[in-house]
C-alpha cells in the first residue's frame, strides 16, 4: 500500500481513504469533541500524504501511523485552541477597559454639554441650579441662603430641567 501511495496510484490511496476514514474521524472526534473538527483534521492528514506522499516514510503499520498522526494533530489543535483561549482572557481585561473608556467618554461629552447649558442659564436660575446639583442642598436650604420661597427655589430648578431638556434633546 505505502508502495502504491509513493508512486501516484490512486486505488492505493482510494482503498486507504475507505478503510481509514471513518474511524480515524471517531478517533479524532474523542479528542477535540467537535466531529467537524474531527473530519477536518482527518481531511488535512490525507490531503497531507497525498502531497507528501514521494517522501513519505513510514517505519510503523500504516495504521499505527495513521492513528499516531490523527492523534498528534488533534493534540496540536487542542494546544491551539488553549493558547487562543489564553490570548483572549488576556486581551478581554483590555477589551473591558476600551468599553469603559469609550463609556467615560460619553459621560465626560455629557458632562461638558450640560455644564455649557446650565453655563447659559439665567444667573439666579443658574445659581439655584448648581446649589441644588452639585452643592447637594435641599430646596429648603436654597430658600433659607438666598432667603427666596422654596417655591421659588422649586419653580427655578423646574426651569433649569426643562431647559436642558430642550438643548440636549432629552
Amino acid at each position: 500500500m505505502i508502495k502504491g501511495l509513493r508512486s501516484g496510484q490512486e486505488s492505493a490511496y482510494e482503498q486507504l481513504f475507505k478503510e481509514f476514514y471513518k474511524p480515524l474521524t471517531v478517533f479524532a472526534n474523542s479528542y477535540v469533541k467537535d466531529l467537524e473538527t474531527g473530519k477536518e483534521i482527518v481531511q488535512d492528514l490525507f490531503v497531507h500524504l497525498y502531497e507528501k506522499r514521494k517522501i513519505l516514510v513510514i517505519t510503523t503499520s500504516v495504521k499505527s501511523y495513521l492513528y499516531q498522526s490523527v492523534r498528534n494533530r488533534c493534540l496540536n489543535h487542542i494546544k491551539h485552541q488553549q493558547v487562543q483561549k489564553s490570548h483572549h482572557d488576556q486581551m478581554k481585561p483590555e477589551l473591558d477597559f476600551s468599553d469603559n473608556l469609550e463609556d467615560k467618554i460619553r459621560e465626560t461629552e455629557l458632562e461638558h454639554m450640560v455644564s455649557k447649558v446650565v453655563d447659559q442659564l439665567p444667573p439666579q436660575c443658574k445659581k439655584i441650579f448648581n446649589m441644588s446639583r452639585v452643592s447637594g442642598l435641599s430646596n429648603g436650604e436654597i430658600a433659607e441662603q438666598l432667603e427666596i420661597s422654596k417655591r421659588t427655589v422649586e419653580t427655578q430648578i423646574s426651569n433649569a430641567l426643562k431647559i436642558l431638556r430642550e438643548k440636549l434633546n432629552i
